[in-house]
């Protein structure tokens, strides 16, 4: 299967040189273009589901963010911030006439000055070791661990600080990373983890499926929505992958036709798990999220209880 996957991603764009640098500036700019949106859309889905978890266990969940890069996904799940916000922010010409070092000091502060309401503890898994010191730097992740376990084995020190995930995420790497990467993971764990996949439609998830299934998880995949991604950077790469989806038998027609990456949702966990609190039941996708809105009305937790505030 990682053959195949090989095979796959020979039609997507490369986009390495953004991961190995020293700050997210490349990595926002090129990828904003391509108006990339998953860690928007995935997060109400992945705060959902960590609150699933933490009131199964009556704990703050500790997640490992495989493929973390620069902490994007730590970054919008613990701050009210978006990836499309920060984006804007690093566009700036200000922003762009700093060197690493100091947007570092800058990013430090700037996360530091928002209010952290995540539901879980964050530490990340990539191969870019300039990425990883960039999101613990400026505090995204409590730890990193620089590593490629398609070809490496796991370190005693990376595998402690696995040893208590409870939570196993990824928003885009599978594709490029196969079952022999979380098998690793997990035979690290001291605990079956729930496992929140968001993957590309084009790559086919049996077995990542299987290799879960031989550790005591199931897995369920969300029906009736899917997560854009980005757009296709070009006519190659949209052809390339809907003859990728063809050769799967799985239909494009309204979704990757129309000029996008389609990702669908994927929970694995320990059966009963699964059985007292079905998937259907956990996650709510509400459409129109990422569309422009005016002031809207919200519910703010203050010193009297819940009141209302009006959000601009």
């Amino acid at each position: 299967m990682q053959t195949h996957f090989s095979r796959i991603n020979q039609s997507k764009a490369v986009f390495d040189d953004i991961y190995s640098l020293d700050d997210p500036r490349a990595y926002f700019s090129v990828l904003g273009d391509l108006d990339y949106m998953i860690p928007d859309v995935a997060e109400p889905v992945v705060r959902q589901i960590l609150a699933a978890k933490a009131s199964a266990t009556g704990v703050k969940p500790n997640v490992l963010d495989v493929g973390c890069s620069y902490g994007i996904n730590a970054a919008v799940h613990r701050f009210p911030l978006t990836f499309g916000g920060l984006r804007h922010r690093y566009a700036r010409r200000e922003m762009r006439a700093v060197d690493s070092e100091t947007l570092v000091r800058l990013d430090r502060h700037f996360y530091a000055a928002w209010p952290d309401v995540g539901l879980a503890r964050f530490i990340g898994l990539d191969i870019s070791a300039p990425a990883i010191k960039y999101a613990t730097g400026v505090g995204l992740l409590e730890q990193g661990i620089v590593a490629d376990l398609e070809t490496e084995a796991l370190s005693t020190g990376s595998a402690n600080l696995i040893r208590s995930a409870d939570v196993i995420m990824s928003t885009g790497c599978i594709g490029y990373v196969t079952e022999k990467t979380f098998g690793k993971i997990l035979d690290a764990t001291e605990k079956r983890p729930w496992i929140i996949s968001f993957v590309l439609r084009m790559f086919p998830f049996d077995s990542l499926a299987t290799t879960f299934a031989e550790r005591g998880l199931v897995t369920e995949r969300l029906t009736g929505a899917t997560f854009i991604q980005r757009r296709f950077r070009d006519a190659e790469e949209f052809e390339s992958c809907l003859a990728s989806l063809a050769a799967l038998g799985v239909d494009a027609t309204g979704l990757e036709s129309e000029g996008l990456f389609h990702a669908d949702l994927i929970l694995s966990r320990p059966e009963a798990d699964a059985r007292a609190s079905p998937l259907r039941d956990i996650v709510t996708v509400a459409s129109g999220r990422g569309r422009p809105i005016g002031p809207r009305y919200v519910h703010i937790e203050g010193d009297d209880g819940l009141q209302v505030a009006l959000e601009p």
